[in-house]
């Protein structure tokens, strides 16, 4: 790590301890970088919001979407306070972040009493050993479900690329 991205995760790092010291909330931390400049910052708003979503990395793409006005934040560089859980790490995928930097592990966090390390461990399971059970819709909604999806494909005007 270079002194950029020390001093971008001791950000996250400060976000985390402020949002658990001074406003009540849960001890964590995101700051999403673009081209060297902070472009979105989160904490944890989970029982605030009340929205298991609402971690510091996914308020801190959501932040970063509204200063750039796009979903994704191509190259950039999520810094948090600890490893993302598996949601968030996603969302990073999903956002095109290119580069994650972390303090704490998933075990010390595990150590803390949070929930992520087990997270990755349960999603490594074959789905049918799973706590949460998956189960498929029948031909007939599949089918009208696949339909909605290509109806929708058909409106873009170009092809796409299937991404299996």
């Amino acid at each position: 790590m270079d002194a950029a991205d020390q001093a971008f995760l001791q950000r996250a790092i400060d976000l985390s301890r402020h949002a658990a010291l001074n406003d009540g909330k849960t001890p964590f931390g995101a700051v999403v970088v673009v081209d060297g400049k902070i472009v979105g910052e989160g904490t944890s708003r989970v029982v605030e919001l009340i929205d298991p979503t609402a971690h510091a990395e996914v308020m801190a793409l959501r932040a970063a979407s509204t200063a750039r006005g796009s979903h994704l934040s191509t190259g950039g560089i999520m810094y948090c306070s600890s490893e993302p859980c598996p949601m968030c790490l996603v969302a990073c995928y999903w956002a095109q972040i290119s580069r994650v930097v972390f303090g704490a592990t998933s075990y010390d966090v595990a150590t803390h009493g949070f929930e992520d390390l087990w997270f990755y461990r349960e999603l490594t399971k074959p789905s049918n050993e799973r706590m949460i059970v998956e189960q498929a819709a029948g031909q007939e909604q599949r089918d009208q479900a696949v339909q909605g999806l290509r109806d929708w494909t058909e409106t873009l005007g170009f092809p796409v690329e299937p991404k299996y």
